[in-house]
């Protein structure tokens, strides 16, 4: 986890998902790079629909927010005494953290994903409702586009991510993707717990399984097995297991389900993202 990408928006979940960003970078000394990310122009506005003034307005308001993002990122590294380093910077494996920011990125979400195929990690904010973000749009950007592992800080950061770690194993192609990108995180965790929720599983490898597997890369596990009843009610128990435990990360790959199965009828990965109040590493 050497190069960090943290999308960054005014908004109030952005201190937290700075700080989280900030704990993963100490962790493994990471380069930290922050980006305003930019409404993209309504299309109304773009084909002329609306008056010109309403574009000139919606640029300004997007200038300013791209300001206030800038001066948010910059705040905190500057607050946490973090040097600043160039993109192309290369620490060595015990370096201390560094920051760059990204000038003049484009409009639109799916820039998001388009740079984080080079990062090793993308850290956002858990999505929610308010209009000013974190939005589930750029966050399913990145989970899709980029290819890579994405984590979500809660909406009050933890003081620790990765000591103790719950590896919610429900044996899914997007539950392995997820597993073997948190590999850095569970090789420097102190505990290691995988949790099967009974009901809420598909045919694959066992939690024996893979624990074996990671037994081999000298990480030890803890096996829980528990009745969930379905997909439904399977994010609140993993959700409960890892307060219960004193998790402070979950590792869950994204919608085994389909996104809109879920909207509709609800779902592990809905449910964890809209109520985790610890960071999530995921990936689909």
């Amino acid at each position: 986890m050497k190069t960090i990408l943290v999308p960054t928006e005014p908004n109030d979940a952005m201190r937290s998902t700075l700080a989280t960003a900030l704990t993963v970078a100490r962790t493994f000394g990471s380069y930290l790079e922050g980006f305003a990310v930019r409404v993209s122009v309504p299309t109304v506005v773009a084909m002329d629909v609306a008056p010109s003034a309403s574009l000139a307005f919606f640029e300004e308001e997007n200038a300013e927010a791209a300001r206030q993002a800038r001066e948010l990122f910059e705040t905190a590294m500057r607050a946490e005494a973090v040097p600043t380093a160039p993109s192309g910077a290369e620490p060595g494996p015990s370096a201390a953290p560094a920051w760059g920011w990204l000038d003049d990125a484009p409009e639109g979400d799916n820039f998001v994903g388009h740079l984080g195929r080079i990062f090793d990690l993308i850290v956002m904010g858990r999505p929610s409702n308010d209009p000013r973000g974190p939005h589930m749009s750029t966050f399913e950007a990145a989970l899709f586009e980029s290819g890579r592992p994405v984590l979500l800080a809660p909406p009050k950061a933890s003081a620790t991510v990765g000591r103790h770690v719950l590896i919610a194993w429900n044996c899914s192609t997007e539950q392995a993707r997820a597993t073997a990108s948190a590999m850095p995180f569970l090789a420097r965790a102190e505990r290691v717990t995988i949790l099967t929720v009974e009901g809420a599983v598909v045919p694959g490898p066992s939690a024996e399984q893979l624990a074996g597997n990671l037994a081999r890369h000298g990480i030890k596990a803890t096996l829980i097995n528990t009745q969930g009843g379905d997909n439904r009610t399977a994010g609140p128990t993993i959700l409960e297991h890892a307060a219960r435990l004193g998790c402070d990360l979950i590792v869950k790959g994204a919608y085994t389900q389909s996104r809109l199965r879920q909207m509709i009828f609800g779902g592990t990965t809905r449910h964890i993202l809209t109520h985790a109040e610890i960071p999530v590493l995921t990936t689909h």
